[in-house]
């Protein structure tokens, strides 16, 4: 959403001033005085065919060719993930799993994809825990924490129902990209840097990312990697079933299994994407597809309906009483999210009344506008209403296909483990699950689809695409989408500006709020006499979203990650 541009004002002095600057004209009407901003300090990157923004540019580079050469946004949206388990192992991933949003323009159909992680039938009770009763760590980063992985299924079943270009087509740039090898970045080299005492300690994982003897790269040089190459060799050829029944499956099986894992081989054979309709909700007339359960889009809806009630615009972007309002909704939210959020298919949130105006209405009667609560925020009861490393991307094509995509391994390279031969990191979903019994609803349960924050959305304006975004950080994904799309909706921000302004997190209400770098401390110390708790913290999510208006695409890559990128096709 654009605010009146200043230019035409500062032209029209200029014009004042003498023939020189008199040769600054006013643009026409349609030009770039409409689209850019130039009392804005950020900037989209702006294109007319299609766009591609994640956290990696190489990899959004990827997805564009593929609009280049016909493909629509599925395809894209699908060589792009592909490439980020080349380019970003440490959360791009063959060995995860996700949540994507797809509207098809022709159709006029918007749909959600759970092809998220799911416990193995073997699963106990006791499998991830620690002799105090709680979730043990080194069981966590392990075999033992593997989920059943979701992404190649889910990319190869949305490709066959909703794709245009041959498969092959959407899998070859990843395995060329692996077998020829990539030229590290700083951020690539930091993030094997900070993780290699972890890393190091398992075989394969050391031999895939490291120099013999455990010797980091330099940013700058060239990572081949020839087993992730392999595997995607054998996806091209074989799709889902090489994964699913075929020899890369026998070989995670067999790595799982002898790491002390439970997943097998049935396990992987049954696994099933789930495509359904998604949760649809409004914040000031915007009408916003979120992801269902077991995905978070409902404590988002929850959180803008709680939100809604305030006036964010008078009250200004980062304000003291905005920022109070965000952080007292957020506790209540997160008391809900402790009480009625568990996995599919064996727990059932109250969807309808978690995510309805009334119930967001009663959640708003407890928040003061002058002081922060003093007593923790307890859940509340919507039965009675009913009737940090994840990675995103953002995918739009000229005929009006956007895909917004959610992926992750779980932690930052998820269980810190590859099985030998595969050359990609599983993940470490089963750690989701409640293993002290202190969230019933989320106890660990054989085929058991686990809980995520992660929250992918496609916002909508005259019944088309407006906004796709959505990020990574776990707990913070909620508080980082809430912001992002209260400073388009109430301050009216471009997607540059949206995305670059700093963020806050509240979880439970005996937390403090946290701060990102951007902040002056006199805003901590001004919430803080409200009552908050408050401190400085580092950054939170990543998002990386598409604005579409007026026929433009407009990008913006969160510089909260050094790599992220914009790729647009004119």
């Amino acid at each position: 959403m654009r605010r009146p541009s200043i230019l035409a004002a500062i032209l029209a002095a200029a014009s004042l001033a003498g023939p020189h600057l008199a040769l600054a004209q006013a643009p026409a009407k349609g030009a770039a005085e409409y689209i850019l901003d130039y009392d804005a300090i950020h900037h989209p990157v702006m294109a007319r065919k299609g766009m591609v923004v994640s956290q990696s540019e190489i990899a959004s580079r990827v997805g564009a060719d593929i609009l280049r050469k016909g493909g629509n946004a599925v395809d894209a949206a699908v060589a792009t993930g592909l490439a980020l388990a080349v380019t970003l192992p440490r959360a791009g991933n063959l060995g995860g799993g996700g949540f994507m949003l797809i509207h098809l323009a022709k159709e006029n159909r918007t749909l959600a994809v759970d092809y998220y992680g799911q416990a193995p039938a073997a699963t106990r009770p006791d499998l991830l825990v620690g002799g105090d009763g709680k979730l043990d760590p080194a069981k966590r980063y392990s075999h033992r924490a593997v989920a059943v992985p979701g992404t190649v299924k889910g990319f190869y079943e949305v490709h066959r129902q909703y794709g245009r270009l041959p498969w092959r087509d959407l899998v070859e740039p990843a395995l060329k990209l692996a077998a020829d090898g990539i030229i590290l970045t700083d951020d690539m080299v930091y993030a094997t840097d900070v993780y290699s005492p972890a890393l190091l300690a398992d075989a394969p994982s050391a031999q895939a990312l490291y120099k013999p003897g455990g010797v980091n790269y330099a940013p700058g040089e060239r990572l081949k990697q020839p087993d992730l190459a392999w595997s995607l060799r054998q996806i091209r050829d074989g799709g889902a079933d090489a994964f699913y029944r075929g020899e890369v499956g026998r070989r995670v099986v067999a790595g799982v299994q002898a790491g002390g894992g439970v997943l097998t081989h049935k396990d992987l054979a049954d696994y099933q994407i789930r495509i359904q309709q998604p949760l649809w909700c409004e914040y000031r007339g915007v009408p916003v597809a979120y992801m269902p359960p077991p995905a978070a889009g409902v404590l988002l809806c929850e959180l803008m309906n709680i939100v809604e009630r305030y006036p964010m615009a008078d009250y200004g972007q980062n304000s003291v009483q905005a920022l109070h309002v965000t952080a007292e909704a957020m506790k209540l939210v997160f008391a809900d999210r402790a009480r009625f959020m568990g996995g599919w298919p064996q727990y059932q949130p109250p969807v309808q009344g978690l995510s309805s105006k009334a119930y967001g209405a009663e959640r708003a009667r407890s928040i003061d506008l002058d002081k922060a609560m003093d007593k923790a925020a307890m859940p509340g009861d919507p039965l009675t209403f009913e009737s940090r490393d994840t990675t995103h991307f953002s995918v739009a094509d000229a005929e009006g296909n956007v895909v917004s995509n959610t992926f992750t391994l779980g932690s930052s390279f998820g269980s810190h483990v590859m099985a030998p031969g595969t050359g990609f990191f599983l993940n470490d979903a089963m750690a989701n699950f409640s293993w002290s019994g202190s969230e019933p609803a989320n106890a660990p349960e054989p085929g058991k689809r686990v809980i995520s924050t992660i929250t992918p959305i496609i916002a909508f304006r005259d019944g088309k695409p407006w906004l796709a975004s959505g990020t990574p950080g776990g707990t913070r994904i909620i508080g980082a989408m809430a912001q992002l799309i209260s400073n388009v909706v109430d301050h009216k921000l471009n997607i540059a500006e949206a995305t670059s302004r700093p963020r806050i997190f509240q979880a439970a209400s005996d937390t403090p709020v946290e701060f990102e770098p951007g902040f002056p401390i006199d805003m901590l110390k001004l919430m803080e006499a409200k009552g908050h708790k408050a401190k400085p913290s580092l950054t939170m999510g990543s998002t990386q979203s598409i604005m579409i208006e007026d026929g433009v695409f407009e990008g913006g890559a969160d510089s909260r990650r050094p790599d992220a990128g914009v790729a647009a096709v004119d």
